[in-house]
């Protein structure tokens, strides 16, 4: 589509509305998934840490065991 102005561009032949519209809520959308899956993925290292460390203790524990 062709327009004559920066301000026909934002108007956008009368439709402004929904496309302006459209793309924030796609904007929003993505940035909330975005931010979802950064919390996620900490969330899941962070539980992986724990279980590795939970896992080094147990091993650590069965050695001194042994040694009695």
């Amino acid at each position: 589509m062709y327009f004559d102005s920066i301000g026909d561009f934002f108007a956008m032949g009368g439709y402004a509305g929904y496309v302006w519209s459209a793309f924030g809520i796609t904007f929003v959308s993505l940035l909330i998934l975005w931010v979802a899956s950064v919390r996620r993925s900490r969330t899941l290292l962070k539980q992986v840490e724990a279980k590795i460390a939970r896992q080094a203790r147990i091993d650590a524990a069965k050695n001194m065991e042994n040694t009695l």
